[in-house]
């Protein structure tokens, strides 16, 4: 039972790709192949003999090509189990086929073309999937391949084992196959129910593997793929450091999230989903800098992001190898689209820290899925940040030279959990997330924090008395803008924000009391700017 010897085969494929080599090696080790239609036509026309199905079933292939394979004869020659059912098989005149090579009718290939029903219900395959769920069940002694990206793989198993197959690679298969057909079946169903005004979803995964622990230790947890996705966050790839937590994979996210849209070269420090540190400048090193500077002490085993190939001058900043360990920053990850060499090398001296390449700009945009209770959120990213630059003041700041730093908060508040401020300033020719208040049930509460964190930031840069740096500070803050993930439903934000110096706010806009924020924006000297759009993060 390890090892069956493919001596009969059944190939009918809708895409053609690869077959005939495939072919080809089968015959070689004399193989008999039973084909259908085009495929037949394909070997044929090369000069690779085959068996035409109608020889097996009994009956020509009819109704337009519907009925071609489905047939006691070739589902018999599947199924039957090769030791307990052979007198029954000989009896019956059944042989045996061992090797079935399907894949099905375009069905997905024409649903994006636009296909109109007629032609979507004359693309979903009857005895593709009815052939490759009997070899499937019957793989003890039946090999089913599904793709064309596992030929190469089938090829070696025969030329390895003189036209045999592995039972280890026969079970490989038959879970794909199994797969296959759910998948299939799956985008059949779904498009079937928005023919019927139904909006389903189904979701598959796949490669979970289990993590230590859930967010906390007495959780279980696991991570998964999603299948037929081209690039997903489960292909970090790791280059050195502990294995990934649970917890690490959310920061991760939030991290690459948050530089995602970054045309400059950009830097995100991460802790808790948030991100404490911001930064976009024309050098990498002065991005982590200034990122890490939004928040020193919350950068304490933090998750970082860059979205440029690090380099060893940038991760230096780090201090890994300073004599004085007090002096060494302590990060859980670093993650960047590549790691130079020399970077990775001086990275590795700390020997737990998590080294991970990852491109953020390859993955495709897909849904927002929250899981809960047996019920399932979806939603677009968020990926508009505004709608408009409105000026609903009298004070006006000038867009012309403003809007880049503008559209960098913007870029920061909408990866900050809601209710959130944030506080940014353009400083030489980078931008720099300043002070943040994040998660917070109440918004004046979440502008306390952000302008706190503000003052804290600003006091290395003061060399003054300490009785003046209340005025460097309001100076300071008179050159940054407040961004707001939601509009202000009072004034009192603004109240604050210009006690404490700031002359510039965003918000979306759209509250019964915009007139009266404006009113107050006026009164304060103080001017305000609507984009039309909200980015709240729950």
């Amino acid at each position: 039972m390890k090892l069956v010897k493919i001596k009969r085969a059944l190939l009918s494929v809708s895409d053609k790709s690869g077959i005939v080599e495939l072919a080809r090696t089968l015959r070689n080790h004399g193989c008999e192949i039973i084909s259908t239609g085009g495929t037949r036509q394909i070997l044929e026309n090369v000069g690779i003999q085959t068996t035409e199905i109608s020889t097996v079933t009994g009956n020509p292939e009819a109704f337009g090509g519907r009925m071609k394979t489905i047939s006691f004869n070739i589902e018999s020659a599947l199924l039957y189990d090769r030791e307990t059912d052979k007198a029954e098989a000989e009896k019956l005149n059944i042989e045996a086929i061992d090797l079935v090579v399907c894949n099905l009718y375009p069905f997905e290939k024409v649903l994006k073309q636009g296909a109109d029903f007629n032609t979507l219900i004359e693309n979903i395959d009857i005895g593709g999937p009815t052939m490759i769920r009997a070899a499937a069940k019957n793989f003890k002694w039946v090999t089913v391949m599904t793709s064309p990206k596992d030929y190469i793989e089938l090829q070696t198993e025969l030329e390895n084992n003189e036209g045999a197959v592995s039972y280890e690679f026969r079970k490989k298969l038959m879970a794909k196959a199994f797969n296959h057909t759910a998948d299939y079946d799956a985008l059949i169903a779904t498009n079937m129910d928005k023919q019927n005004g139904i909006d389903s979803l189904r979701l598959s995964f796949e490669s979970g593997y289990a993590l230590r622990y859930g967010e906390n230790s007495h959780q279980s947890a696991a991570f998964y793929r999603e299948r037929k996705q081209a690039h997903s966050l489960y292909d970090l790839n790791v280059l050195h450091g502990k294995p990934l937590s649970f917890n690490n994979i959310l920061d991760i996210n939030g991290a690459i999230e948050a530089i995602r849209d970054s045309k400059r070269v950009a830097c995100s420090v991460v802790k808790h989903s948030n991100p404490c540190g911001f930064a976009e400048a024309e050098d990498q090193r002065k991005a982590l800098e200034l990122a890490w500077a939004g928040d020193p002490i919350s950068a304490f085993g933090s998750i970082i992001a860059f979205n440029r190939p690090l380099t060893l001058d940038t991760v230096s900043f780090f201090q890994l190898d300073h004599e004085k360990r007090s002096k060494r920053k302590f990060i859980e990850v670093v993650i960047a689209p590549s790691v130079e060499k020399d970077a990775l090398d001086y990275l590795q001296f700390h020997k737990n820290l998590r080294i991970i390449e990852f491109n953020i700009n390859e993955l495709e945009e897909t849904k927002d899925y929250r899981y809960l209770n047996g019920a399932l959120l979806a939603q677009d990213q968020d990926n508009v940040p505004f709608e408009q630059m409105l000026i609903v003041t009298e004070r006006s700041p000038e867009l012309s030279q403003t809007q880049g730093l503008i559209e960098f908060g913007l870029r920061a508040i909408r990866n900050i959990k809601s209710n959130s401020i944030a506080i940014v300033r353009q400083k030489n020719d980078a931008y720099q997330l300043l002070g943040m208040g994040a998660g917070q049930p109440n918004r004046l509460v979440a502008t306390k924090l952000a302008i706190e964190k503000c003052r804290e930031n600003l006091q290395p840069e003061f060399t003054g008395n300490p009785e003046d740096f209340d005025t460097f500070a309001k100076e300071a803050l008179g050159e940054t803008f407040l961004i707001s993930d939601a509009f202000f439903p009072f004034a009192d934000n603004v109240e604050l924000a210009a006690a404490e110096g700031i002359r510039q706010i965003v918000q979306p806009g759209g509250s019964i009391r915009d007139k009266s924020v404006i009113k107050t924006c006026n009164n304060l000297d103080v001017a305000m700017v609507f984009t039309g759009t909200r980015h709240f993060k729950h």
